[in-house]
């Protein structure tokens, strides 16, 4: 048996949490177009014949402007801690940029590494080939491989090769795990993606989700949410007109969230404005972003 940890780094918004989820085969990270969508390190995990495979799904590198993103920056830095296998995402469909850089010369030395060139369902095969003549500049990897996480296919190789640069050891969760969030995290985590997909681009960084209150009932599980936000305006972008943007954002949560308990979900949800909570150490902790 063999069993270790596996971190997948890179930028923002190169489909790290795609790619953990299609390995994972269960919703375990979630998903938007927005950059910095992912803010913990979040832990997906694989069981079959051969062990287990603990995914270490990153926040995003990025430049730091308050508290937040110190806490998601932290969260990179401790991922790359003790893994066995480190996978280093680049969206190949922009190219080999900057930032792609600045990032790979954080991965530790000793650790069997692998490049993903990630959205090839992006460009053609002579963009592909003229982006990949500047992988050199990342440094040395044990493998270079080309992928598209939204394709199962590209990816089906992914777990085999990890497993054979993982060590013989027992598994670290029971079998039937498929990650280590909480149901309170997890119930936020989606709350949290659905208002991504609703609201404006200058918005998603600033809001968080807070479950009030989660309990079981005879009728089903009954959820009271709370979203933050940091300025008047965004409390009025986040309800809508009428109320339906708030609406919009709580049916798709509890359509999601009933699929998820295989139960009917009663949710309800209050907005809230908390100014530069981002910045302040005692809202962040009290909202989940704790060390």
């Amino acid at each position: 048996m063999k069993s270790g940890f596996c971190a997948i780094v890179g930028r923002a918004n190169v489909g790290k949490s795609t790619l953990v989820n299609q390995l994972v085969g269960e919703k375990v990270s979630i998903v938007s177009s927005k950059s910095q969508t992912t803010r913990h390190a979040i832990r997906g995990i694989i069981t079959d014949q051969r062990g287990q495979i603990v995914f270490v799904d990153t926040p995003g590198m990025h430049r730091p402007k308050n508290k937040l993103d110190d806490f998601m920056l932290e969260r990179i830095d401790e991922s790359l801690v003790d893994m066995d296998v480190i996978l280093f995402m680049v969206d190949i469909s922009e190219g080999i940029g900057p930032g792609d850089v600045f990032m790979a010369k954080k991965l530790p030395p000793g650790v069997p590494k692998f490049l993903l060139l990630n959205k090839i369902d992006l460009i053609d095969e002579k963009t592909l080939f003229e982006n990949k003549e500047k992988v050199h500049e990342l440094g040395d990897f044990d493998g270079v491989i080309a992928v598209s996480a939204i394709i199962p296919q590209t990816v089906e190789g992914l777990k085999d090769l990890i497993f054979e640069h993982l060590p013989e050891g027992p598994n670290y969760y029971p079998e039937d795990t498929f990650t280590d969030l909480s149901d309170e995290m997890l119930i936020c985590e989606i709350i949290r993606e659905k208002a991504l997909h609703y609201l404006d681009e200058e918005i998603p960084h600033g809001i968080a989700v807070v479950l009030d209150e989660y309990k079981q009932e005879e009728k089903g599980l009954y959820m009271f949410a709370t979203i933050i936000v940091e300025k008047p305006s965004h409390k009025g972008i986040v309800i809508g007109k009428g109320g339906r943007k708030l609406k919009g954002i709580g049916k798709a949560a509890r359509l999601e969230l009933s699929e998820l308990f295989s139960q009917p979900v009663y949710l309800e949800l209050w907005v809230k404005v908390k100014s530069g909570w981002r910045k302040s150490s005692h809202y962040l902790s009290e909202y989940g972003y704790k060390k």
